[in-house]
């Protein structure tokens, strides 16, 4: 009996082989749908299955299960985009956001004061966001719509929505996520950007001319929370020949239309 004893406490006993990491169905429909919005364009089944690593059967079975129920739409030449329904949901969510509320009616506001295009933007991760906007009386024509995502380092918005967090988190995401712009212009040394971004939520106004499109401006103000948490901007976009004019004051104006937008939510005063 020892013997057989000490023979079962040599023998080495084999370790459980690790379990397969499965993706759950809805994991997979949520990796399309993230695709989509961060291509900005229809795609076919085989783009989506080669570019999130997933198999293309398993792909197909997803894909005809979300036409089906309109959270994605096929196009008459197969290409997917998304459907309907989530406009739907959208539509639903912004009426509860009290901010976007406030921010809109304060956009239209400003849009009718300056006469210029006014844009509410937010954050999305690495990117920003535009959540709404306003076209000004003289229809100056911006290539970022709502819906338009961009590189934090390309914009004034963009870096002042990130100019709260301490800061090396804020070199760790323009690290990440700074690139070069179309114009060439917009900044993406990381350290610069952090400074930048600080400084100018400190100062409650960020301007940029010309970083992400030629003779396009931005004159941006913050939305911050209780916390001081920079939770949107609002901004007006205009041709960059406009940045110094003093009638109206579009620096005034922005920076006025984001203090009231933070009373109107109980954030703060008006100062």
């Amino acid at each position: 009996m020892t013997r057989i004893v000490a023979q079962i406490e040599a023998t080495p006993i084999a370790a459980p082989e690790p379990r397969r990491s499965r993706t759950s169905g809805i994991d997979r429909a949520l990796q399309i749908l993230d695709y989509l919005q961060k291509v900005e364009r229809p795609a076919t089944a085989y783009e989506i299955a080669r570019d999130i690593g997933a198999p293309l059967s398993t792909i197909y079975v997803i894909v005809d299960d979300l036409v089906e129920k309109e959270l994605l739409d096929r196009q008459d030449n197969g290409l997917l985009w998304l459907g309907p329904r989530l406009y739907h949901y959208g539509l639903t969510y912004a009426r509860t956001l009290d901010l976007l509320n406030v921010a809109i009616q304060e956009m239209h506001e400003l849009a009718q004061s300056s006469g210029e295009t006014i844009q509410i933007c937010g954050r999305d991760g690495d990117h920003m966001v535009v959540l709404a906007m306003k076209e000004g009386k003289d229809h100056f024509q911006v290539t970022s719509r709502v819906g338009t995502r961009s590189p934090l380092n390309w914009t004034a918005s963009g870096r002042m929505l990130v100019g709260h967090l301490p800061e090396e988190e804020r070199r760790a995401i323009f690290a990440r996520s700074a690139t070069a712009s179309p114009t060439g212009r917009a900044e993406t040394d990381q350290k610069v950007l952090a400074s930048t971004a600080a400084a100018a939520l400190e100062q409650r106004l960020s301007i940029q001319a010309g970083e992400s499109d030629f003779s396009v401006a931005c004159i941006a103000a913050p939305i911050c929370d209780g916390e001081g948490a920079c939770r949107a901007t609002i901004s007006i976009v205009v041709p960059d020949i406009k940045l110094k004019q003093k009638n109206p004051d579009l620096v005034h104006l922005v920076k006025a239309s984001a203090r009231r937008i933070e009373s109107r939510l109980g954030w703060r005063s008006v100062k």
